[in-house]
């Protein structure tokens, strides 16, 4: 009896040192070199993630550069060792990926609108100048557009359902907004709104408005959404008139105040939500939370290996 205890005892001595060897130094069980993804340089995402998380100026050359948050979403996916970061919106489940807790707070509607997670952005539009557009019905429904997303129950309900966190507390009824815009009334579908910058803001904003259209005499729009650095210059800056011009830019950050970005002279400009950015990893990866530390130490190369993570 006294010989098969001891024995039981080393077994789960055994066990139990194997247990604690095999997560030694490791992100739970994930081993080898991280695979590091980011978005280009354009990318108003990349800037608040950089800003957000402290390493401007200073990524790793080793990173690999993707185009947009859904292809962040596809290849971090697609990688066992990947990490990167997207947008609070984007399909998690669908891209094999799973969002990481930031300093341990889940991002979500209400830790975004009550600051408690800490890696979040804006939205913001920026429109062409009055007086610039194609027609005086283009500018007025451009105009009755952006009343719509960022100030009607019914818009800023569209804009939450397709992911973006408003504060629906400060709504006001369509019904009330378009008494303001005679236009609306009439056949427009002859008119066409066109859009760049962002492309993060791309589900909220078709999800806008595809709502907007039926309610504005049938207004047609055509999407073309590159990256936040394209929100100005295709709207007031040196491609305006061009073969890329648009009448309203997005950004997923605040637009730059060093001169680069000026929008003074634009109609109207603003945020209509806010959105959170948020780490990911392979959906089979263990990880669970991660510290602004960490995530410095990986997208600045000082942490290469998984192995080093929790060091």
């Amino acid at each position: 009896m006294k010989k098969t205890l001891m024995l039981g005892l080393a077994c789960l001595m055994s066990v139990s040192l194997m247990a604690c060897g095999s997560n030694e130094g490791s992100s739970n069980g994930v081993s080898g070199e991280i695979a590091v993804y980011t978005r280009d340089s354009s990318s108003g995402t990349r800037e608040a993630f950089e800003k957000g998380v402290g390493f401007e100026g200073e990524l790793t050359k080793h990173a690999t550069e993707v185009t947009s948050n859904d292809d962040m979403a596809a290849k971090v996916g697609g990688e066992a060792r990947g990490i990167g970061y997207t947008s609070l919106s984007t399909d998690f489940e669908k891209n094999n990926v799973k969002p990481l807790k930031y300093e341990g707070v889940e991002a979500s509607s209400e830790t975004v609108l009550d600051g408690s997670y800490g890696l979040q952005r804006p939205f913001m539009f920026v429109t062409r100048a009055s007086g610039d557009f194609e027609s005086e019905e283009k500018e007025q429904l451009v105009a009755a557009f952006l009343d719509y997303l960022q100030n009607s129950a019914e818009g800023m309900a569209v804009v939450q359902k397709a992911g973006g966190e408003v504060d629906l507390s400060k709504a006001v009824a369509w019904e009330e907004l378009a008494s303001k815009y005679p236009v609306l009334q009439q056949d427009n579908s002859d008119i066409t709104i066109t859009t760049a910058g962002s492309t993060s803001v791309e589900k909220t904003l078709k999800a806008a408005l595809e709502a907007f259209s039926p309610l504005a005499g049938n207004v047609k729009f055509v999407m073309n959404q590159n990256g936040s650095g394209d929100a100005v210059p295709r709207t007031l800056g040196k491609e305006k008139d061009g073969a890329n011009k648009a009448d309203i830019g997005f950004a997923s950050r605040a637009f730059k105040e060093d001169g680069s970005e000026d929008i003074a002279s634009a109609m109207v400009s603003g945020q209509y939500c806010i959105d959170a950015v948020v780490a990911v990893v392979h959906k089979d990866n263990p990880l669970e939370d991660i510290t602004q530390a960490q995530l410095k130490d990986i997208f600045t190369g000082k942490i290469t290996n998984w192995e080093d993570l929790n060091k």
